[in-house]
């Protein structure tokens, strides 16, 4: 009368555990893609807007089409689509088929940048590296300056304040260089 009551043996377990692993495993992976790439449904061919804008500020000679298929095959991560630009591989060309769900304002994104490129060029345009400098004074003592401050090679100074007022002299002499070179080479061009 005692072995009327079912008792747990080593197969019963066995075949207990090889079906919770399944169930566990479809449960836990029944969103992934037909392809088994390991993506969820539920995100598709989605790509964050934020990374894809990052690497065409980045890179704006890509197209944001490229970037979104190479965020969207690396799993959305920004270093590795860099890495592929910068070590020269480039990016590969989507196949037709793929149509990307998240829709980059690309109409809004060449309006910002050239915004941004007119304001940077209107600046330019009203102050030049003379004004922007200080170096109006310098400029009408730029022959004898010339000739009486040879650019010394010096070691590189432990204090602070020295190095920056060398390095300060070192962009002002730059300058009235170039100013000097530019303004040699208009005159002796024939207009």
């Amino acid at each position: 009368m005692h072995d009327d009551e079912p008792s747990l043996n080593i197969p019963s377990l066995l075949t207990l555990a090889v079906v919770s692993y399944f169930v566990f495993r479809w449960f836990f992976n029944r969103d992934e893609g037909p392809n088994g790439g390991g993506r969820p449904r539920a995100r598709g061919n989605a790509v964050d807007p934020a990374q894809v804008e990052q690497i065409s500020q980045m890179f704006p000679q890509l197209s944001t089409r490229d970037i979104m298929w190479d965020l969207q095959r690396n799993g959305g991560s920004v270093a590795a689509t860099t890495e592929r630009i910068l070590t020269g591989r480039g990016l590969e060309t989507p196949p037709p088929s793929f149509q990307p769900q998240t829709a980059i304002p690309t109409a809004q994104a060449p309006a910002a940048r050239a915004a941004s490129a007119a304001a940077a060029a209107s600046k330019s345009a009203g102050q030049d590296l003379i004004s922007r400098y200080n170096l109006g004074g310098k400029v009408t003592d730029e022959g004898a300056d010339a000739s009486q401050s040879p650019i010394s090679k010096s070691a590189w100074s432990q204090n602070k304040d020295e190095r920056q007022r060398l390095l300060q002299k070192r962009r002002d002499d730059m300058i009235l260089a170039a100013r000097k070179k530019m303004m040699d080479k208009n005159q002796s061009s024939p207009q």
